[in-house]
């Protein structure tokens, strides 16, 4: 695979003009008589490209601010980074990058939790500004801009008193969080984000290197659909919109409940993994594991704070927990148990990993011990209920590949003040890192199976941890809508060769 870090100085250049750059050693004039050269679709020519957008290079004053993500922990510094304002900037940005031969990525939420979608000496092709929203409550499809984070999806719904699955990190991007699967508390009742899919409108490579924008949905490169649908971020093209098939819903009750230390970690948790895969459909919770603290985090979907308890008394019968219950519109609910960036540690590690049969003791006793001597108190092993319909895929089907899981897990640590320097200088570093690979590695004998949106760095077999027997079907797609493998990355999905 290419290592973006040593493309360095670009190679080639569009006319001098807006967004222009010139290589050392190459005029103008060179560099526009070889850009001229280009083809366009169907093997004409197109013209040379410039950036268009709000567009920050390094000598701007925002740089800093437009270049760092959320997991500080990753920085890069970008040739130019483009807001794009619309399609056609995505455009134009995909065929300047190509027709200059320039590394690109591609942002949204600024979440990649491996720090992909940003580049040294690149371009970036930032999405976040195209929020567009447009709700037909009769048909209950929404067609929304790409830029929309889950909060702001989440919050516009629910004022039609409309639902669909999105992560419980309001600031993550919803396009992002969507084509990589998509999970959270609505899960077991509406499925996957990215179950709810139904159209996407996507910029891929055209020609030798230009671009163009096509669309994906059931009749319309469905096999692209298929692909975006948990296999889309950063693999085959830049989504600008996407078209959901929306759920009705009036209102949720939010339980919360806290158990202080350690001590009860084994009752709570074998009574969750035994009744929250298989509980009512209605009912999505989670499980977050702290070295000071256990809580436990359920929606119930149209049901009342008693029957929320009800479903929830197996668990919460174990030891003596404090509980909050609350009953609302969806928006409100979760719009207030977010946690403010600035609030939150500014380095972060995961470890994803899925589970098809409950942790036995041994397993159990593994997170208490790894918990107790966690680096932070932001540390903490996470869990997600399955079941429920996440295990029956939608018309047209899905590249994601772990219906079948109990529960998906992952234990994470964050550390370290938020600023302008990577996170690699934080002197707990080593630490927070060692601890969270030996933590990983001691569960393995009782997990199998990865998350792309959490990836794991370090796996050898992370192209079927991640999609199992989907990885040959992927890798054709690939090659059908970007065989010159444009769109490339650590771990991103290489073409099929002939």
């Amino acid at each position: 695979m290419q290592d973006f870090s040593r493309r360095g100085l670009l190679k080639a250049t569009a006319a001098a003009g807006a967004g222009a750059v010139i290589v050392p050693g190459m005029t103008a004039a060179e560099a526009t008589a070889a850009s001229t050269l280009s083809e366009g679709p169907g093997g004409g020519r197109c013209a040379p490209a410039e950036l268009t957008g709000r567009i920050v290079r390094p000598n701007d004053p925002s740089y800093t601010d437009a270049r760092l993500g959320w997991d500080q922990l990753f920085s890069h510094y970008p040739l130019v980074i483009v807001f794009a304002q619309n399609t056609q900037d995505v455009v134009n940005a995909l065929t300047w990058a190509r027709q200059n031969d320039v590394a690109l990525r591609v942002r949204s939420g600024r979440h990649s939790l491996e720090g992909w979608s940003n580049v040294d000496n690149g371009l970036v092709i930032d999405i976040s500004e195209l929020k567009s929203v447009h709700i037909d409550t009769a048909s209950r499809i929404a067609r929304v801009g790409s830029g929309l984070n889950q909060l702001e999806a989440v919050t516009t719904l629910a004022q039609q008193d409309l639902a669909v699955t999105t992560g419980t990190e309001g600031s993550v991007g919803l396009a992002g969080a969507t084509l990589g699967g998509g999970f959270g508390f609505l899960t077991r009742w509406l499925g996957l984000a990215c179950d709810s899919l139904v159209g996407a409108e996507i910029v891929v490579p055209s020609g030798s290197e230009c671009a163009k924008v096509i669309n994906a949905d059931l009749k319309n490169n469905s096999d692209l659909l298929w692909a975006l649908r948990g296999a889309g971020n950063g693999n085959f093209g830049i989504v600008t919109s996407l078209t959901y098939k929306v759920a009705p819903l009036k209102s949720v009750s939010y339980l919360q409940a806290t158990w202080d230390g350690l001590g009860d970690l084994h009752g709570v948790f074998d009574a969750w993994q035994r009744t929250a895969p298989v509980s009512e459909d209605r009912l999505g919770t989670q499980l977050e594991v702290h070295k000071p603290q256990i809580l436990l985090f359920a929606v119930l979907a149209e049901g009342t704070p008693d029957e929320a308890k009800e479903l929830l008394a197996p668990i919460l019968s174990v030891g003596n927990p404090q509980i909050t219950v609350q009953e609302g519109n969806w928006g409100d609910v979760y719009a207030g148990f977010q946690i403010p960036t600035a609030d939150e540690p500014a380095n972060w590690k995961f470890f994803s990993q899925f589970t098809r049969k409950p942790f036995p003791t041994e397993a159990i006793d593994v997170i208490a011990a790894f918990m107790a001597d966690a680096p932070t108190d932001d540390s903490n092993f996470f869990t997600q209920a399955f079941g429920g319909a996440a295990r029956r895929s939608p018309r047209g089907g899905t590249a994601f590949a772990h219906r079948d899981a109990l529960f998906y897990s992952e234990p994470g640590v964050g550390w370290g003040k938020r600023g302008d320097q990577p996170g690699v200088c934080d002197p707990l570093t080593p630490q927070a890192q060692a601890w969270i690979a030996e933590f990983s590695q001691a569960l393995r004998p009782y997990v199998n199976g990865a998350y792309v949106n959490v990836p794991n760095i370090g796996q050898q077999d992370w192209e079927t941890a991640y999609w199992r027997d989907n990885f040959d079907r992927l890798r054709k797609i690939k090659a059908k809508y970007d065989p010159h493998n444009v769109f490339q990355y650590e771990q991103s999905i290489p073409p099929a060769s002939c």
